[in-house]
């Protein structure tokens, strides 16, 4: 890993450590960057307003709006946020 191509490795803190998510090689005593992404829901809930509001605009208002009733097979794989 090069400081002149900087690669972005996702992670994570199990209360302990940080863990990364996908395996990677690194040199012994390799030089890292660590940026802590703290949740912020009232960030959150603005980019979603954002968004919402943008993608109203590229349907101009006329999106396809489905009802919960109208899914045939639920995604087992959605946690349902």
């Amino acid at each position: 890993m090069s400081t002149n191509n900087p690669e972005v490795i996702p992670a994570h803190f199990d209360g302990e450590h940080i863990k990364l998510d996908e395996p990677v090689e690194l040199e012994r005593n390799a030089r890292l960057l660590v940026t802590v992404v703290r949740n912020n829901d009232e960030e959150h809930e603005a980019w979603l307003r954002v968004m919402a509001v943008q993608l109203d605009s590229a349907y101009n208002g006329e999106g396809d709006d489905y009802s919960l009733t109208s899914i045939k097979e639920m995604n087992p794989d959605y946690e349902g946020r």
